[in-house]
């Protein structure tokens, strides 16, 4: 019993045969295995290899027919074709041996394309076909002695394919064995992360081959073969390394697994640029598809997908000796939505308070009931820079990075509707304070000099005083002047983390005020006020702070200054 190994035994199958039957040699085993080792041996070969898996294509509408043969009658046969990225017309038959040799007595060889033609164009009887794009097996205990073909015939278009033959498919067991239950199960589904479980396979757990999963994921259908997804995948995709220990892949960690195509979007090359036929394939658009091999692992968490989508999951279970692989069974998930953002209200000349989680958003919404010319939007960030848009029946009208107070004034319409999107500073939470106004006189932050760092003078210093000065502006604002005691320890890192400019006088001690007065100056050059803090203790360091306090009675503090008095005097 044997398949056909190499196209020498076609050849020899088709010169003349003696009087008698004649017995085609039994496989080599080294032999075998070499020419296994050589994947170039069975190119463009209509020999089927005994005990390996091939791969080849087909132009449409081209059929392709292979051979193999069954010396010995009663023999167990598997035979398995796997289509990649189209459907498969595929046919098994078989036909006697020849036992003679159609010049009878004369010795003469007839011609071998003649002895061809007399063997292949036999019809001989049909064992299975299949019409379909599954992986689908033919198995028999007990086949027959005689030639096989295998005919194969993509209607659809070009096409990859791969097919396995051998006589003993106990010992062989090529494919990796699925569990009792191959479904892969989905036991966490959030807004954007799916965790996959499924059980391993026998061919890993009981029988200890080296076996890896991998899964693959996608948004648009689930595959039957880790072949038709390669069909799917441009050639310079490769498999990507395994995690390390104790962190899940996140298909978004490389950019684009949420899943947005890349600039080469429609421009993937088809699998072949050029055959020696000079067929040409068409470009094919770029699919959202990735896959990763995890190791051994039979659970798994997918991270960074979009919420609101539907996923389709596949795993495969590869034996990393043969590269052959099993499909389980797919799945997919649709990830849940996005928690809805509440929408605050906004009131015409009231200031609302906003807090947003670090890389977080707030929306707000101002709907004047009034028709005016223009609205007027103030913003005291307290924290770090936050991020303002501001659109107008969804036209954006601003966008812009605000640190401080800052204050914008845009062109009204009757009837409008504005929506404030307000995103946070990567750094950590943050904190402001926000107003809407159609009032253009309606100002309740204080207005600011563009440096708001207060100065202290080093030659000025005494054992028991220090002198600083601060900028003011040409709106005339009450400035109030804290001092409070620190450690000598006391450092910018942690000045730092005190400079919530919202927090106003109310919240210090009144025996840390020094003073409060107003000021201001038309010469906005002029504008600078000094003032000298007494009754300090020697060689003592004391935190600075100056709040200026607007009309409506809302204040913003300048940069504490940190400042030290002499020692020795």
């Amino acid at each position: 019993m044997l398949l056909l190994h190499c196209p020498l035994l076609l050849l020899l199958l088709l010169l003349p045969l003696g009087s008698r039957p004649q017995k085609l040699p039994t496989r080599d085993e080294e032999l075998f295995q070499m020419q296994i080792r050589d994947k170039a041996f069975f190119h463009d070969s209509s020999v089927i290899p005994d005990g390996a898996e091939i791969s080849s294509y087909l132009f449409r509408d081209t059929p392709k027919r292979y051979f193999f043969v069954v010396e010995e009658d009663n023999t167990p046969l598997a035979v398995t074709v796997t289509p990649c990225d189209a459907p498969l017309e595929w046919k098994l038959s078989v036909q006697e041996l020849p036992e003679e040799a159609s010049g009878e007595g004369s010795g003469d060889p007839e011609p071998l394309e003649q002895q061809k033609q007399q063997i292949t164009n036999e019809e001989g009887t049909e064992l299975f076909s299949y019409k379909g794009n599954d992986v689908e097996y033919f198995v028999s205990s007990s086949s027959p002695s005689g030639l096989y073909q295998l005919n194969l015939l993509s209607t659809e278009k070009d096409t990859h394919f791969k097919v396995y033959a051998t006589t003993t498919p106990e010992s062989d067991q090529p494919y990796p064995e699925l569990p009792y239950d191959p479904r892969i199960d989905v036991t966490s589904l959030g807004r954007t992360t799916v965790t996959l479980a499924w059980k391993p396979s026998p061919t890993a757990s009981l029988l200890r081959q080296p076996i890896q999963y991998c899964i693959v994921i996608n948004k648009e259908h689930n595959f039957k073969s880790l072949c038709a997804v390669e069909a799917k995948l441009s050639s310079d995709d490769a498999f990507m390394m395994a995690p390390k220990p104790g962190l899940d892949f996140s298909p978004f960690d490389f950019a684009h697994f949420g899943f947005p195509a890349d600039n080469n979007s429609g421009k993937e090359r088809g699998f072949l640029k050029s055959s020696k036929f000079g067929r040409q394939t068409s470009p094919k658009p770029r699919v959202d598809l990735h896959r990763v091999c995890i190791g051994n692992k039979n659970i798994f968490t997918v991270s960074d997908l979009k919420p609101d989508t539907q996923y389709y999951f596949d795993m495969f279970a590869v034996n990393t000796n043969t590269n052959t692989s099993t499909a389980y069974v797919g799945t997919f998930a649709r990830t849940k939505e996005e928690a809805k953002q509440k929408t605050v209200e906004l009131k015409d000349g009231k200031v609302t308070d906003v807090f947003i989680k670090r890389k977080g958003a707030k929306f707000l919404r101002f709907a004047p009931v009034s028709s005016h010319q223009k609205v007027t939007f103030s913003v005291h960030s307290c924290l770090d820079a936050v991020q303002i848009q501001v659109r107008r029946d969804g036209k954006l009208l601003l966008s812009q990075s605000v640190e401080g107070v800052r204050q914008f004034q845009l062109r009204g319409k009757a009837k409008a509707k504005y929506l404030i999107r307000l995103k946070g500073s990567k750094k950590g939470a943050s904190m402001l304070k926000i107003l809407a106004t159609t009032r253009p006189n309606k100002q309740s932050f204080p207005s600011l000099p563009e440096d708001t760092r207060i100065k202290a003078f080093d030659k000025l210093r005494t054992c028991s005083s220090v002198t600083v000065a601060w900028l003011g502006t040409q709106e005339r604002n009450k400035f109030c002047i804290y001092k409070r005691e620190v450690d000598d320890s006391y450092n910018e890192e942690q000045k730092k983390r005190e400079q919530n400019q919202c927090l106003g006088p109310d919240t210090r001690k009144k025996s840390e005020k020094v003073l409060c007065k107003y000021f201001h100056s038309q010469n906005i050059q002029k504008a600078v006020t000094t003032e000298t803090i007494r009754g300090l203790q020697p060689g003592k360091s004391y935190l600075l702070d100056v709040y200026v306090i607007g009309h409506g009675g809302h204040s913003v503090k300048y940069q504490s200054k940190l400042v030290k008095t002499r020692k020795f005097c």
